[in-house]
């Protein structure tokens, strides 16, 4: 499988939290998967740090963690092109897929329509713990797959 990850769970596997341990047995055991970041969620993580007052050492060991991924730029216009269309279906304007029935439209951050964009150009399947990405699920876009918090 492969997987891109949004920056709730970079942020448990840092703190090595019981949500990481469950989703490195759930997701990350046995088979290697491929696990892909956007630079959007790197920069986001690493905002985090700064503005939190992480130490040189905590710091360091996020940087340790993002090394292992493989981190996907913000450089191809099918990237461009995914963010518009996810931007646009979130706000019910989309000229071909609608949202589901009883979804209202939303404006996402935008990071998140990167990391989303990122994770659907990639094929890969957007790891989460929160429900930013809910009225994605089913959608034409990408696989989204809500990781519970413990």
């Amino acid at each position: 499988m492969a997987y891109s990850l949004d920056t709730n769970i970079l942020l448990h596997l840092l703190l090595n939290s019981p949500t990481a341990a469950n989703t490195v047995a759930t997701y990350f055991d046995g088979d290697s998967p491929t696990i892909v970041i956007s630079i959007a969620a790197k920069a986001e993580i690493e905002a985090l740090g700064m503005k939190r007052g992480w130490g040189d050492k905590k710091m360091t060991n996020l940087r340790k963690l993002l090394a292992e991924f493989l981190v996907i730029p913000i450089s191809t216009d099918d990237l461009v092109t995914r963010y518009a269309e996810i931007d646009a279906f979130s706000q019910g304007n989309h000229p071909k897929y609608k949202l589901h029935k009883g979804m209202s439209a939303r404006n996402m951050g935008k990071n998140d329509i990167w990391i989303a964009a990122t994770a659907s150009v990639t094929k890969t399947i957007l790891l989460t713990t929160d429900d930013d990405f809910n009225h994605l699920i089913d959608s034409p876009f990408l696989q989204v797959q809500k990781v519970p918090i413990l």
